[in-house]
C-alpha cells in the first residue's frame, strides 16, 4: 500500500444529540504513521468526535472515509485491493470486521478494554484467535512476545489484569490492541489517572511502537503535555467545533486562537 494518500479522510463530520450538535463541521486527513491529538476541555466535543470516527456513534452530517486494503474479506493484506469505505454506509458486520482486523481502541479505564479475570496472556491471545489463529503454542508465544514488548515480565503471563497496577493494565491493553497489527488505533485519555512517572513511561512506549509499526493514531486528551510528547498534529476543540489545528509544536508554541492561547497559558501558569 502506498502511504501518499490519507488512511482516514474526514469532511464536515458531525453528530447530533437531540436538537444540538456534540461536534460539527470537523474536517481533517490522517496518514499512516501519524499521531493526531484532539484536545480541549470537558464538553468540548472531543469524545463525541472520537465516537463518530470509531463508529461508536453515528455520523449525522458529513463524511468519514477509511482506506482499507482488506476488501476481499480474507483478513490478509498482501494482494488485497484498496477500497475507500464510507463508514456511515457500513453494516454492523462490516464495522465488526474492521475492529477485528484494522482498528484498535485503548480505553481510559483499562477495565473497559480487558477481561479482568482472564490471564494477561489470554487477553492478548484472544484477538489472534478472532483472526483465525488456532495453535495454542503459537498463540501463547505471540502473547508472551507482546507482553515483553510492553514491559510485562514473562512470569506474569498467567496472572490476571485484576492483580496488576494501573500502568501495567494499560500496557496489557495496548498489547491486546496491537498484537493483530491494526492500521488505525483510537486512544481515549490513555494516561489519565496514572502517576506522572508511569505516564511518561507509557507515552514513551506508545511513541516507540507507533514509530516501529507505522500506526495511525487518534488520541483524545485534555493534557497538552501529552499532545506535545506524542502527536505530530493537534486539533483544538471548543463547543463541538475545531477552532485551531496544525503541527503540534506550532499550535502549542504559537497558538492563534484566543481559546488555545488560554489553554496554553493555563498550563504555563500551573
Amino acid at each position: 500500500m502506498n502511504d501518499d494518500r490519507p488512511l482516514l479522510s474526514v469532511t464536515d463530520a458531525g453528530h447530533r444529540y437531540g436538537d444540538r450538535f456534540g461536534c460539527r463541521n470537523v474536517s481533517f486527513d490522517l496518514w499512516p504513521g501519524e499521531v493526531l491529538a484532539v484536545v480541549g476541555e470537558s464538553g468540548s466535543g472531543k469524545s463525541t468526535l472520537l465516537g463518530i470516527l470509531s463508529q461508536r456513534l453515528r455520523v449525522d452530517e458529513g463524511s468519514i472515509r477509511y482506506r482499507t486494503a482488506r476488501a476481499d474479506g480474507s483478513g490478509g493484506r498482501e494482494g488485497s485491493a484498496e477500497e475507500l469505505l464510507e463508514l456511515s454506509t457500513l453494516s454492523e458486520r462490516e464495522v465488526r470486521r474492521l475492529w477485528r482486523t484494522d482498528w484498535g481502541f485503548v480505553h481510559q479505564n483499562a477495565a473497559e478494554g480487558l477481561r479482568m479475570h482472564v490471564s494477561a496472556g489470554g487477553n492478548v491471545g484472544e484477538p489472534l484467535m478472532a483472526n483465525g489463529w488456532r495453535h495454542y503454542g503459537q498463540i501463547r508465544a505471540k502473547a508472551e512476545e507482546w507482553l515483553r514488548r510492553v514491559e510485562i515480565p514473562a512470569e506474569r503471563i498467567d496472572d490476571t489484569p485484576a492483580t496488576f497496577s494501573g500502568g501495567m493494565r494499560q500496557r496489557v491493553q495496548i498489547a491486546r490492541n496491537l498484537v493483530f497489527e491494526p492500521r488505525l488505533v483510537f486512544m481515549d485519555e490513555p494516561t489519565s489517572g496514572l502517576d506522572v512517572s508511569v505516564q511518561a513511561r507509557l507515552l514513551d512506549l506508545i511513541r516507540s511502537l507507533v514509530a516501529e509499526l507505522g500506526l495511525a493514531v487518534v488520541i483524545v486528551t485534555h493534557d497538552l503535555a501529552v499532545a506535545r510528547l506524542i502527536s505530530h498534529r493537534t486539533l483544538v476543540m471548543k463547543d463541538g467545533a475545531v477552532i485551531e489545528s496544525g503541527l503540534t509544536d506550532r499550535v502549542l508554541d504559537d497558538p492563534q486562537a484566543a481559546y488555545t492561547q488560554l489553554l496554553v497559558s493555563s498550563i504555563l501558569q500551573g
